[in-house]
């Protein structure tokens, strides 16, 4: 209750300033959590399209108000097929026209909102697909959906513990399975369902991360006594361990080019994210000033932010400019992991009895829980397919 009403005294705070000015501006550079959303209204959509129309923009910092006060005005109709107009109030212009038929009105309208969102020169994210650890019964799968959880499917089948989905491509996925009674690492072609393991060494083996280039795959094992973290190529080659020490590693991601990777690292009960060469050298700690006991790091696409959780009292999700700094605490969460536009996270958040997946559109703190999806109970560790 206490965040939604922080948004919402935002969001009102932001609409009393347009009426006063009798202007909307679009900030040029985005700021961290306290930009203002920017509004539209919507006319002759209604049902399910305007549902989904709704949720595909707030979650990419969009705010409803009435015709009048919104800089863009959306209307049309959906009546099996969708007809779709987009028009910016303030200069005049026609930004979209178009009709969509040939698939599903959710389908049809995440079409309509990545139109949008080109025409605005933004990187569109509502026909990606998103990866999760559900739980189902006194076991967990690992599930692919919509990004908007609808459609979802499990793809494995183990009936024991999977966590830790990491997409290599979108075809192909990584991911934790204790089938063969110890934590391995496998790999699965989700065209065909087949999969082979990975990494089967003695010890643990946890947390796969493909690098985005699909040339090589992070990881943290304990096969040499501590749980340490390693890298090798794509096919299971050129096994190298990067870190060694009795600090407890875990959570690798990769910096967009490739050459480094960011991970946890506990020391003296206290975690830090650290960042190291993928070839090896000395890891250096990034700054997370205000964001205490930093884990589970992703870095954003763009370069610009690593998101991660904050283990305090609560967890919370932050987010800190890449080189470290001042860390902006945003919501509660866990789990954070960026989405193609390098402007919205998904993350889990807990609820009475379990996880929910939140989409978080981080300039503007908006941000709307997938409240159901078929299959599983729970819902934890996303991965956003890039």
């Amino acid at each position: 209750m206490k965040l939604i009403l922080t948004i919402s005294l935002g969001v009102a705070v932001s609409f009393a300033g347009y009426a006063q000015n009798n202007k909307i501006t679009i900030p040029h550079t985005v700021e961290i959590g306290g930009e203002p959303p920017i509004w539209v209204s919507s006319s002759g959509i209604s049902g399910e399209a305007l549902q989904v129309l709704q949720f595909d923009l707030n979650v990419q910092g969009f705010a409803f108000t009435n015709v009048d006060n919104a800089q863009y005005q959306i209307s049309g109709s959906a009546n099996g097929n969708l007809q779709g107009r987009i028009t910016d109030r303030i200069s005049k212009a026609n930004v979209l026209s178009k009709s969509y038929s040939g698939a599903s009105l959710r389908r049809q309208v995440h079409a309509f909102v990545d139109d949008f969102m080109t025409q605005l020169q933004r990187k569109p994210i509502c026909q990606t697909r998103v990866a999760f650890k559900g739980i189902t019964g006194q076991n967990s799968e690992i599930f692919v959906s919509d990004f908007d959880g609808a459609n979802a499917q499990s793809i494995t089948h183990d009936n024991t513990i999977a966590a830790a989905p990491c997409w290599a491509g979108h075809n192909e996925m990584f991911y934790v399975s204790y089938k063969l009674n110890h934590a391995d690492i496998f790999s699965q072609d989700l065209g065909n369902g087949s999969r082979k393991a990975f990494a089967r060494y003695g010890g643990s083996n946890m947390s796969p991360a493909v690098s985005p280039d699909r040339s090589k795959v992070a990881m943290i094992l304990s096969k040499d006594g501590w749980t340490d973290l390693y890298v090798c190529n794509i096919d299971g080659t050129g096994l190298t361990r990067l870190t060694k020490s009795p600090q407890d590693e875990s959570s690798p991601c990769w910096s967009p080019d490739s050459k480094y990777i960011c991970f946890a690292s506990k020391e003296n009960e206290r975690r830090a994210l650290r960042k190291i060469s993928a070839s090896g050298g000395t890891a250096k700690v990034i700054g997370t000033t205000g964001g205490i006991n930093p884990t589970e790091p992703d870095w954003s696409p763009d370069g610009k932010y690593i998101a991660f959780t904050s283990q305090t009292g609560s967890f919370q999700i932050c987010v800190v400019p890449a080189e470290g700094g001042e860390a902006i605490v945003l919501v509660e969460g866990e789990d954070p992991s960026w989405s193609p536009n390098s402007r919205t996270l998904c993350c889990s958040r807990r609820t009475g009895d379990g996880y929910v997946l939140s989409l978080l559109d981080v300039p503007t703190k908006l941000h709307r829980d997938i409240s159901h999806i078929t299959g599983s109970r729970s819902q934890s560790q996303p991965s956003w397919a890039r």
